[in-house]
């Protein structure tokens, strides 16, 4: 059993090529031998947004606070609320991020393969943030 303080968990800015707008990131837990995930909050200031990505092992993203969207490549984007969870199968290429007007803050729970957690792709464009086809 390991227990990790809070105030060794200090939040980073997320990285300027993953992310439009500002995100900041508070690493929770890293990949064990016993678990293969990871685990981070993920805050985003009203419009911000992650790139396009996937996850070799899939991910689990629940929502805490605010509101925002989500959308599978090909899907139409779908709306974030507090106490939402959403499941997504390895190897989906997707986004997710604040509202124009709201912050969004979620949980995520990220399985690992091999040493890797997420294969980033483009920025989200502003056409594809407000759900043009």
């Amino acid at each position: 059993m390991t227990l990790s303080p809070a105030a060794e968990r200090p939040a980073a800015p997320g990285p300027a090529e993953n992310f439009t707008g500002l995100v900041s990131v508070t690493p929770l837990s890293t990949p064990t031998d016993a678990i293969a995930a990871s685990t981070a909050e993920v805050a985003f200031e009203p419009g911000a947004r992650s790139a396009w990505h996937s996850h070799p092992a899939g991910q689990v993203l629940i929502v805490t606070d605010g509101g925002g969207w989500v959308q599978a490549r090909g899907e139409e984007r779908r709306a974030l609320a507090p106490g939402d969870v959403v499941t997504t199968p390895a190897g989906i290429e997707h986004w997710h991020g604040a509202a124009a007007e709201t912050p969004l803050t979620h949980i995520a729970l990220t399985g690992v393969l091999d040493g890797v957690n997420a294969e980033w792709g483009d920025l989200v464009t502003d056409s594809e943030y407000m759900g043009a086809p």
